[in-house]
């Protein structure tokens, strides 16, 4: 399997997963013409994408998606609530054919098996994904405002990860977003933390876990260099050595490098 963050951040997220004979994307919240731009600097044309996989219905994760699936007839699927909230998004292009999943329901795109969970967001039903292909798995948890047990027992056995690092408590407290912004960030629908990632990863270590990649980082309470610092000194008060997993960062603004599993 191969695993590429196009964009991930406050200000959008798309994600890219190939399998043997499959590509997809999880999440359009960019425009398309950033998303074509970032697939075909991985050598990747759109044309190429057998389908689109949403994990909620906020702006950042769908802005696209309506263009996309028109202009280059790609599919996409969602749960139902979710489908629900895109209608009420006037910023999005409306989608003729929806495919639908059921959250915690098996389904399948070409050789990828993909198994949605639930996770704590303010949304009409958010979810995270484990993909698996050929024995492989990988989790993508973003948009999450408490590790819950569901979503820990779906990462487990998980050998790479996409997991949320969106703030530092100390620095959403001192930064410019609004009392009621910041509230919600940190309340258990809202956003983890870089402790809670960390937290997270020491527990998911014991379950095979080899690579995580940080993602969905705030632009105004959180820094890459905080993020990954942070989330290393839980994993070491948890016994985890830095060289125990490999951590990487995902950006905003460009494609982060392709992962291998």
């Amino acid at each position: 399997m191969k695993f590429c963050s196009l964009y991930s951040g406050s200000t959008g997220n798309s994600l890219f997963v190939q399998g043997n004979d499959t590509k997809i994307l999880i999440d359009a919240g960019v425009s398309a013409k950033k998303i074509t731009e970032g697939l075909a600097s991985i050598d990747v044309d759109i044309k190429e994408i057998n389908a689109i996989i949403v994990t909620h219905e906020h702006i950042d994760h769908i802005r696209s998606i309506g263009t996309i699936a028109k202009k280059w007839n790609i599919p996409v699927y969602a749960n139902l609530g979710t489908w629900n909230g895109i209608e009420n998004e006037k910023a999005v292009t409306k989608i003729g054919e929806k495919n639908y999943f059921k959250t915690n329901k098996e389904f399948e795109i070409g050789d990828l098996k993909i198994i949605p969970f639930s996770t704590s967001h303010d949304a009409m039903d958010s979810c995270g994904f484990s993909i698996e292909n050929d024995g492989r798995k990988i989790s993508i948890a973003t948009d999450l405002g408490e590790m819950t047990k569901e979503v820990q027992d779906n990462l487990k056995g998980s050998k790479f990860i996409l997991l949320e690092a969106n703030y530092e408590p100390e620095v959403l407290r001192c930064c410019s977003y609004p009392y009621l912004v910041k509230t919600r960030i940190a309340g258990n629908r809202g956003h983890l933390s870089n402790g809670d990632a960390g937290k997270a990863i020491s527990k998911l270590a014991n379950y095979g876990l080899q690579n995580v990649m940080l993602g969905h980082l705030s632009k105004e309470s959180n820094f890459p260099e905080l993020a990954y610092k942070s989330v290393l000194n839980e994993m070491m008060k948890n016994g985890i050595k830095e060289k125990d997993i490999e951590i990487g960062i995902a950006s905003r603004i460009e494609p982060s490098k392709i992962v291998n599993i």
